[in-house]
């Protein structure tokens, strides 16, 4: 047997580690083709009209778009616009509360010594296990309970609490916010709330951030949630509302379109938070960053 050798390129490196690097790289470009590949059929599928869309290639371009937006438009007086609103309402609302109450939970279990603070911790780590569509039916319950099914009320009021949210915040508080400058902000004669408004949610910005970003993304692609809770349609977030378009397509096919061209204007709201927050997320971690 020969042993093997190892030939070196022009830089010095093995031949061989020089090839490896490769692996990876293709590894990370099929999986960027498998998350790629069906935005872009809808974005293709999304301009082709009702001939088009089952009689020619799939990623051939069709000059039906503008149609399509007209009919989606003129669909039961604009309901589809009723359904964007409605879940730009619940998911900007319930993000917006959710890292609220996750700021001040995850500032308090971070922050504080009290006795309890690691069970508490610990059920709140046990509630980041459980999967909501194990809660969706008891908070049906309750809320039909109290009156507030079928109302915005039963889509707000299961988004506030995020455990996930609180443990992020709870790492976070623990490591940006220096137990220091929280003793000399009380010797300065600052309350605890004036402490935690102003010197420690913006350390935590980036943090809070996060759990927006997270929150709004599973708020706005829920759809267990919606289904269980709303009867009214004028109430559907856009999840439930494209379910209904899809399950009326199976005896109308005119409305595949609709549901395409829904499914891609369902996109450019996502797209467009990711790109305003990634701005802020760089500011936060440059402005909140300290030196203790």
């Amino acid at each position: 047997m020969t042993p093997l050798t190892l030939t070196a390129d022009a830089t010095g490196r093995p031949a061989r580690a020089r090839r490896t690097a490769w692996v990876p790289t293709l590894v990370l470009l099929l999986g960027t083709l498998y998350c790629l590949i069906p935005i872009a059929w809808v974005v293709i599928a999304a301009t082709k009209d009702r001939s088009e869309l089952f009689s020619t290639f799939s990623f051939a371009p069709g000059t039906g778009f503008l149609d399509n937006l007209g009919d989606l438009t003129d669909y039961r007086d604009g309901i589809y616009w009723q359904w964007m609103a409605n879940s730009v309402f619940y998911a900007g609302v319930g993000a917006l509360l959710s890292a609220a109450v996750s700021a001040a939970g995850g500032y308090a279990l971070g922050r504080y010594a009290f006795r309890g603070r690691e069970f508490i911790f610990k059920v709140i780590l046990a509630g980041v296990l459980v999967p909501s569509i194990v809660l969706a039916v008891p908070q049906y319950l309750l809320l039909s309970k109290t009156g507030m099914a079928d109302s915005y009320w039963s889509m707000l009021l299961p988004s506030i609490l995020s455990p996930y949210g609180v443990y992020l915040v709870r790492i976070y508080a623990a490591a940006s916010v220096p137990a220091e400058l929280m003793e000399a902000a009380r010797m300065d004669g600052a309350s605890e709330w004036r402490i935690f408004a102003r010197i420690a949610v913006p350390m935590m910005m980036p943090g809070l951030i996060t759990v927006f970003l997270f929150q709004f993304v599973a708020i706005w692609n829920n759809f267990l949630l919606p289904y269980v809770m709303l009867a009214d349609d004028t109430k559907f977030p856009i999840t439930l509302g494209l379910y209904t378009l899809l399950a009326q397509g199976a005896s109308q096919p005119a409305l595949y379109t609709l549901v395409i061209t829904g499914c891609l204007l369902a996109i450019v709201p996502l797209i467009a938070l990711f790109l305003v927050i990634q701005r802020f997320w760089s500011l936060d971690l440059l402005s909140g960053s300290i030196k203790s």
